[in-house]
């Protein structure tokens, strides 16, 4: 006769029986409070045994280790006697029997991955077979290939040459722009600054335009007044005014009340 073997609930032995109930109880695996967790245990044997259940061996094995341990946490303990925790093979176990419970969950997810992918099989495609009968000279497959040479030739980065005019623009000295500027003064007594920054050419002059309108400002070579349509006016300093310094252009304009 075939023998008949139940499945306990969601237990697979003693080991998952008593995390269970840890679990329940909301308490540390290295804290185990052997008392109320025998009694338990044995509640549930109990009543396993009211269902005509054949309890297994190995769960009468774990009750008896608990009988054990409660017994021997009975016993008096003494300062003198350094004797180890009878509850220390036990923790072992049951840490031992969550890593493996746990990494099992792990892998049975990894297991589920795809499981309702369906990939489509490569199908098999049709050749046509011909044969080529004709011929061709010599010059037409040097053509060909000189056609074939060029266009992977094309593929390449093209050489820095290519940019020139594009990118790349050369910069324009500020050290020359300052001395157009002081040779415009020479035709004109006032220049407008707005005018100077249109007539550039491209983004680097007009830097180079704002920086030297700077230097000749800083060395008091030219002087930048503000007119009422709100254009900035550039006019050659006088020997006076060159020869202030700055305290004195700072207090002066503070009597003058420009801030």
């Amino acid at each position: 006769m075939k023998e008949v073997t139940f499945r306990l609930e969601v237990f697979e032995g003693p080991l998952d029986l008593l995390l269970h109930l840890l679990s329940k109880n909301k308490v540390e695996i290295k804290d185990i409070p052997i008392a109320s967790i025998l009694d338990q245990y044995l509640e549930y044997i109990r009543k396993m045994e009211e269902f005509d259940l054949d309890v297994a061996a190995e769960f009468i094995t774990m009750a008896a280790q608990l009988m054990y341990i409660k017994s021997k946490m009975l016993l008096p303990v003494y300062e003198d006697e350094a004797e180890e925790d009878p509850r220390a093979s036990l923790v072992e176990a049951l840490l031992e029997y969550q890593r493996i419970k746990e990494a099992g969950s792990a892998l049975s997810l990894r297991a589920q991955i795809g499981r309702d992918i369906f990939v489509k099989g490569q199908e098999q495609l049709e050749k046509e077979h011909c044969s080529f009968t004709g011929s061709y000279s010599y010059e037409v497959l040097t053509r060909a290939l000189d056609d074939i040479l060029q266009r992977a030739q094309r593929k390449l980065p093209p050489p820095v040459t290519a940019f020139q005019g594009i990118v790349g623009r050369e910069t324009v000295p500020v050290d020359e722009k300052i001395g157009q500027i002081v040779q415009m003064f020479v035709h004109k007594s006032r220049l407008s600054f707005e005018q100077l920054v249109l007539s550039a050419q491209s983004r680097s002059e007009i830097v180079a335009i704002f920086l030297a309108v700077l230097e000749l400002s800083k060395t008091r070579k030219i002087m930048i007044e503000d007119t009422e349509e709100g254009d900035c006016t550039l006019r050659l300093a006088t020997k006076e005014e060159q020869a202030l310094t700055a305290p004195q252009v700072e207090h002066d304009r503070e009597d003058d009340g420009i801030a």
